[in-house]
Formats: structure tokens, C-alpha cells, sequence
């Protein structure tokens, strides 16, 4: 997530994110239940892991960054 609050992030770039952020969820691996393995639902992990949004947390991000420069000395010039 580094730098995200200036990122250009289109609709297909939130889906990759969020595909990505799954799969590292997952190396927690299986579950047993009932004596039968199975993998987490999409649903199970945002629930167990209080997963944010990824959309949401790289908007509150831009607004932090909004606030930041906001408070900037007028003098100060802003190198990216």
C-alpha cells in the first residue's frame, strides 16, 4: 500500500488488489471440519482476518494525504 494515496487506481487495478490480497489470506491454509478439508470462503476470511476494503483503505489514505498537504506551509514546496 505504499504511496496508494497517489496512485491512479481504475476499477480493474481494485480487482487485482483484492484477488492478490485473498491469496496471501489464504496461505493460513485449509480448515478441518468434520474430518474433511476445505479452504476459507471470501467471506470466512473477511470475517476471521477483519479484512478492510482495500478500495476503502487507499481512499482514507488520499484523504490523509489531502489533510497532510493541506496543513503545508505555503513556502514548502512538494517533491514527489
Amino acid at each position: 500500500m505504499f504511496g496508494s494515496e497517489t496512485w491512479a487506481v481504475a476499477e480493474m487495478d481494485t480487482k487485482i488488489l483484492r484477488t492478490w490480497n485473498r491469496k496471501i489470506l489464504r496461505i493460513r491454509g485449509p480448515v478441518v471440519e468434520q474430518g474433511l478439508w476445505r479452504m476459507r470462503t471470501n467471506q470466512e476470511q473477511t470475517e476471521l482476518y477483519k479484512d478492510p476494503d482495500i478500495e476503502a483503505d487507499i481512499k482514507k489514505k488520499r484523504l490523509e494525504w489531502t489533510g497532510h498537504v493541506a496543513r503545508m506551509d505555503q513556502g514548502r514546496t512538494l517533491t514527489l
